[in-house]
């Protein structure tokens, strides 16, 4: 019975040895096979033995024994070093995932990195020719012009004709904003007012125009205003207002309109109509130097190429903001915490500022340059001047509101003229709509006037046609509604108040007096409201709502620009609140 429970024992552990031996297995296995029972008893016995009653377990006679069995306990040595090796950097590793924050695992800083692969990045670095102005992001999402394809040739000493600056045309934003004020204002009409139940509040305008037999109808409605002109002539007798909405929109369900009493209801319809009109832009400015791929490296430039400097000057005039009086575009024009310089500049009718990214304070110490990204990640579209061969990449620069750039680079110039020549490309968001001016092909530019004139058009087309894209549609809209809905209650109290209504005999806010005594009513108040509370709609942008502080208080912000908005950006500007509120209280804007 001992025996054979010696027996097993010995099995077990040859079994043992042999999974740990590497390679010595074999030879063990089959030595065990020849070797005499008693010398295979007496390492068992051995083994089995407490260790003080343990005698040595070969002799010197048996050099042979000693030497595998002194190999094969080094290498079962070297396996269990390698395996316990191996468990201990799997615990470290799992504490370290285990016990690491998750702001830390995907830190915000990694979120805006948006850098080439590395084997993408050297061939750039490396390939001879020129590259393309811009590149398409990898999970794509923006459209470039002029496509990819079409730079095969884009030497400037091909002929090439520019097309005439006449033919730059300026969009407008809103195509009825104006209607009211120049068909209705300065002849007889009348407006009405209603709450539809599908439709919501709505206003009516009607003019007869006797000289012309035209009958003139806007109808402003929470998506749009519609207008439309009718012959005098079609109808017996003049329409009711129902009738003539519903010739503009079969959609209005309501049965009956009130009159507008109130006399000075035309300035708040016009202030309604012309509330997204604005004469200003701002726009920012890049500048990118050879081998520079990510954001963190293009807003991190302090210096100016004499190059970059002359396009500046093409574009408008460096002006010192101390004491300046013209749109500031955000700027402190005070006390010096956007810098001292900027570069500005009037062009038809409007006024541009432009946010120099090399003219922004510079932070020593933050990679992601915060004072400079609050003022270009809160623009919508943004010029990039290109310092070299390397390409942009069209979401490089991490933003909820740049939904357009414009790059140029400097090309050789004509061998017969020696004139500089810059080269043109624009990118934009997918859902941004294609705008003009057309680029000519080739797109280069030798004329710096004919340049100038290109390049504010399309900046300034640019943003009109971002303000189509879903984001900004839809926080318009939202805005739209709420400054409708106060229009429309605005009237409806004041003109029953005109009409003697007991119960409105006075009204009850003091905002409702003053305006009534200053000729504005509520409905500015509304407006500067708006302005307040805008950040509940900048939620559907993934904005975070702006904190209260004193006027004197940076604004505070992300990386990706997001934060506190500055007076004359899409929070306000690009809505046309910004321009009201300046109307009611012109201090505010310093």
């Amino acid at each position: 019975m001992e025996r054979e429970k010696r027996n097993d024992l010995s099995f077990s552990r040859k079994r043992s040895f042999t999974f740990g031996a590497y390679g010595g297995v074999d030879r063990f296995t089959c030595g065990d096979e020849t070797r005499p029972e008693s010398g295979e008893n007496s390492i068992l016995d051995i083994l089995d033995s407490p260790p003080s009653n343990r005698q040595p377990l070969f002799s010197a006679s048996s050099n042979q024994r000693d030497t595998e069995l002194f190999e094969i306990i080094e290498k079962l040595q070297v396996s269990y070093s390698t395996i316990d090796c191996v468990v201990r950097v799997f615990r470290e590793v799992s504490y370290h995932l285990i016990n690491t924050p998750l702001v830390h695992q995907g830190s915000r800083i990694d979120e805006q990195r948006c850098e080439f692969p590395l084997p993408l990045k050297s061939q750039l670095l490396t390939i001879g020719g020129d590259l393309p102005l811009i590149l398409p992001p990898k999970l794509g999402g923006y459209w470039i012009d002029p496509p990819l394809e079409r730079l095969a040739d884009v030497s400037p000493t091909s002929s090439h004709h520019g097309l005439d600056p006449e033919t730059y045309d300026i969009m407008e934003r809103d195509g009825e904003a104006k209607i009211y004020h120049e068909f209705f204002r300065s002849r007889y009409h009348h407006s009405f007012t209603a709450v539809d139940p599908s439709l919501g509040p709505l206003v009516l305008s009607v003019c007869l125009e006797e000289e012309e037999s035209k009958l003139r109808v806007m109808l402003r409605m929470k998506e749009c205003s519609l207008h439309g002109v009718f012959s005098a002539s079609l109808f017996p007798n003049i329409p009711s207002a129902v009738e003539l909405a519903k010739m503009l929109c079969d959609r209005v369900t309501v049965s009956k309109f009130e009159v507008v009493s109130y006399l000075k209801a035309p300035e708040l319809i016009t202030t309604f109509d012309e509330h997204r009109v604005s004469p200003n832009f701002k726009f920012g400015i890049l500048y990118q130097k050879n081998g520079q791929f990510t954001e963190e490296d293009i807003l991190s430039n302090t210096e100016e190429s004499e190059e970059f400097k002359e396009l500046i000057s093409i574009l408008g005039e460096t002006v010192q903001l101390q004491g300046f009086t013209g749109f500031r575009g955000g700027l402190d024009v005070c006390h010096g915490q956007t810098g001292s310089e900027a570069v500005f500049t009037s062009f038809h009718g409007r006024e541009i500022m432009f946010h120099v990214a090399t003219k922004l304070p510079f932070t020593e110490g933050d990679p992601q340059q915060l004072q400079r990204k609050r003022h270009i990640g809160n623009d919508i579209v943004a010029l990039v001047y290109q310092d070299g061969q390397t390409p942009f990449l069209s979401d490089v620069i991490k933003s909820h509101f740049l939904h357009c750039f414009l790059v140029v680079r400097r090309t050789q110039g004509l061998e017969d003229t020696g004139k500089t020549a810059y080269q043109v490309s624009v990118t934009a968001r997918e859902d941004v709509p294609p705008f003009g001016p057309v680029l000519p092909d080739p797109p280069i530019f030798t004329d710096c006037s004919l340049l100038r004139e290109f390049i504010l058009t399309k900046l300034i087309n640019a943003e009109i046609s971002c303000y189509k894209a879903q984001r900004f549609s839809r926080l318009e809209l939202r805005t739209r509604s709420l400054l409708l809905e106060s229009l429309q209650a605005e009237l409806s109290t004041r003109s029953q108040c005109m009409m003697g209504d007991p119960s409105l005999s006075a009204l009850p806010s003091s905002e409702g007096a003053r305006g009534a005594s200053e000729g504005t009513g509520g409905f500015i108040e509304n407006f500067k409201r708006a302005i307040r509370v805008r950040s509940h709609s900048f939620e559907t942008l993934g904005v975070p709502r702006k904190m209260g502080g004193s006027a004197s208080q940076k604004p505070k912000t992300d990386k990706d620009g997001e934060g506190d908005k500055s007076p004359g950006h899409l929070s306000a500007d690009s809505l046309g609140l910004v321009e009201l509120k300046d109307q009611a209280s012109p201090q505010e804007e310093t």
